[in-house]
Parts: structure tokens; sequence; C-alpha cells
């Protein structure tokens, strides 16, 4: 009796620990997203530069900065040593802040400059904050807090940056600082929680692999041994962030296309129930004890996530659905797709080949190509020619790019599968976090 009394303190000790990180993941990282997407619920109506709409310099000189913040990422987060992460995240998010507050003070056009710094130190704050919780047998559940907080945070400041405008008279220039400034205390506080989390156990270490950081000898070495499959994720991937940055930025202008453009609540209606629900059923893969088993249950999710996409916007196209459910649906499918790779795909896959490295070098191969791509479609959307209203072009690249994604997806499956058969793929640990 004493024996399972023990058990259950350790078993509630350990559940703790792993619910109290996973909400600490989820707030730091939803605190990222008030230096980033605030300016993204104003429409800057009127303003033009060089003939382009002021708002779509902004998105792409944000973008470019992010883009380019994932490219250095590959080696900077692959490379970090667990004790500098509280000082470098406070770097990054610092520098990001007071780039906001120049978008303040200098006049347009001449601020979009300030949106190119505000994104340059972002990109690398998603791999510091996973840094704190890879490399565990509960390390689908903290990442689905963390991923569930880029559903649900993304909506949530927009709101607050639209009643901010509404409610307080505050100018769309100064909105995204004063944003900023509303998450600053909680930021800290999921700092501090994270620095105290203990360190992977040994029943950790040998379910998942041991992680550590990779130097350019073992980052070539990885790619020499997974090249087909990492060009096949980021192709995957590079569709995914096109098609969630596009209807993320342009969210606003997708709305009042739609007729819904003068609500604030609605950036957060549908993104509060797409995050629950992706929350619970990315959790619920920590389940499967076989790490194999559970990459191929990663790649069920991906595939199942395009073709949610394709099915909401065929049924939007006909008439059968509203708006709000196209938009919902579509995005309960584009991001059932994409927060498996960016919280359990990657950590499967090291977990079933045993390597010894980190989630954040494939993490931000595939990041960076994927703001490549989001760059280029935001630019082919300007400057190509093609006069499609925001919402009607949303839709056209939800169906082409998805149905690739599924293409890729079985392709990638397929190579994985092949990969394991000719290594000895262990189980494992039959033991639950």
């Amino acid at each position: 009796m004493r024996v399972t009394s023990w058990l259950s303190d350790q078993h509630r000790h350990r559940m703790t620990i792993n619910l109290l990180a996973g909400s600490a993941a989820f707030l730091a990282y939803a605190s990222m997203y008030a230096f980033r997407k605030p300016f993204t619920a104003a429409e800057f109506t009127g303003l033009h530069f060089a003939g382009v709409d002021y708002k779509v310099w902004l998105v792409i000189a944000q973008v470019f900065g992010y883009m380019l913040s994932k490219v250095r990422g590959i080696t900077w987060i692959a490379e970090m040593q667990r004790q500098n992460r509280a000082q470098a995240l406070a770097g990054l998010i610092g520098f990001s802040w007071v780039a906001l507050l120049g978008f303040a003070l200098i006049p347009a056009p001449w601020n979009i400059a300030c949106l190119f710094l505000n994104g340059l130190p972002l990109g690398m704050v998603w791999g510091v904050i996973f840094g704190y919780i890879e490399g565990r047998r509960s390390t689908e559940l903290m990442g689905a807090f963390m991923c569930a907080s880029f559903i649900v945070a993304s909506g949530v400041v927009k709101t607050v940056g639209k009643y901010l405008m509404v409610k307080h008279g505050v100018s769309e220039f100064w909105m995204p600082f004063a944003t900023g400034m509303v998450f600053v205390p909680p930021l800290c506080l999921a700092t501090w929680v994270l620095e105290r989390l203990p360190a992977p156990s040994a029943d950790d270490i040998a379910a998942r692999s041991v992680r550590m950081p990779m130097d350019a000898q073992s980052r070539s070495a990885f790619l020499a041994r997974f090249l087909p499959g990492v060009v096949l994720i980021v192709l995957a991937y590079i569709a995914l962030t096109i098609m969630r940055d596009f209807r993320d930025n342009f969210a606003a202008e997708i709305w009042a296309d739609l007729g819904l453009g003068n609500s604030a609540a609605v950036f957060t209606q549908t993104e509060v129930p797409i995050a629950i629900a992706v929350l619970l059923i990315t959790a619920c893969t920590m389940l499967v004890r076989d790490n194999f088993k559970a990459l191929m249950l990663n790649h069920v999710m991906i595939f199942s996530g395009f073709a949610i996409a394709v099915i909401a916007t065929w049924l939007h196209s006909r008439g059968v659905i509203d708006p709000v459910w196209w938009v919902g649906g579509s995005g309960f499918g584009l991001y059932l797709a994409y927060v498996p790779y960016n919280c359990t795909f990657f950590e499967r896959m090291l977990a079933t080949f045993r390597v010894d490295g980190n989630v954040g070098f494939i993490m931000y191969i595939s990041d960076a190509s994927g703001y490549m791509g989001s760059v280029a479609i935001i630019l082919f959307k300007e400057f190509g020619g093609m006069h499609l209203s925001w919402a009607a072009f949303y839709a056209s690249a939800v169906v082409a790019l998805s149905s690739i994604g599924m293409l890729i997806t079985l392709t990638s499956a397929l190579y994985f599968k092949a990969k394991a058969r000719r290594v000895d793929v262990p189980v494992a640990m039959p033991t639950l976090a």
C-alpha cells in the first residue's frame, strides 16, 4: 500500500512538473507574439509606398527579417548551451521591442525598416524556448502547450491591439509597442519558471536519446544520413508556412473581404477552438511509446491536416459552410499539419534513429526555408500580376499547396518506413511521463 501511494505521489509530481513546464512554454511563446503580430491587426488604410500598399511592405520587411533570423538559427540554436538561454531570450525580445519603439517614433514610410529589425531576432525565440523541454518522455505534452500558443496568441494579441486602438485611442503606430508592454510581465514569469525546470532524467534519455549541442561535423553527418527525408520535410513545411503565415499576416484583410472586418473578437473566435483541438490531439501522441509508430502517426496527422484544409475550402466555395467555418476549418487543418513539425515530428525522428543532437537544427532548416517561401508568395501576390482579393488568393493557395503537401507527406512516410527497416529501430521505454 505504501509503495502504491509512493508511486502515485511520484506520478503526480511528474505530471505537475510537466503541466507547469508546458504552461510556462505556452506563456513564453505567446508573449513573443505580442512583439511580432499586433501590427497586423491594423489596416493602415490609404498608406502606400512606391505604389504598393504600406502594410504589405511592413509584412514583407518583418517576414524577411524573421527569415534571416531562422537562417542564423540553424547554427546558433544548434550550438546553444543550456545556461545561456534566459539571457538570450531577454536580449532577443528586448531588441525587437526597441524596434517597435522606433516604428512608433519614425514617420512612415521610413519606419518600414523598423519592422525588419523587429523580425530579425524573433525567429530564434522558438529554439531557445523549445530547448528547455525537448528530449523528455513528456515533450509532446509540453510541446503541445507551446504550439497551442502560436495558434491562440496570434489572435489574442491582435484582439488586444485592436482593443487598445478602439477603446483607448492608441494609434496604429504606437499600438504594437503598447501591446508588447502588456506582455512583458508574463514573459518574465514564464522565463523564471523555465529556468528552474530539472534536466531530462535518465529514463527520458533512455526513451528519447541524448540532446546536446551540434557542431559543424555532427550537423553534416546528420544531413548526409537523412538528406532525402530532410528535403521532403522542408518542401511540406514550405507549403504549410506559406499558407499559415499568409492567413495570419493578412487575417484583417481576409475578414474584411468576407464582411467581418470591424469585429475585434473574430481574431480569437476561430483560433481558440483550433488551439484546444490541436493541443489535445498532439498531446495524446505521448501515449504512443514506440517512437517509430509515433513518427508514422505524425505523418497521418500532417496528411489529414492538409486534407481537412482542402475539404473546408471546397465546401465554402460551394456555399455549404459560411466564412467563419471556412476560415476556422481551413485553419484547423493547417495547424493540425503544422504543429507536429514544431512539436513532435522531429522529437520522434531523433528518438527513432537514436540521434544525439537537438531538434533546433533540423527545425531551423525547415523554418528558414518556409519563410523564404512566405516572402516569395507575398511578393508574387503583389507583383506577379495576380489580381485576386485576399480571401480568394488564400483559397487558391490552400487548394494548390495542400494538394501538393499530401503527396509529399505520403512520400515522406514511405521514405522513413524504408529507412527504419534498414536499421535496428528500438522501441521507447514502456513508461509514461
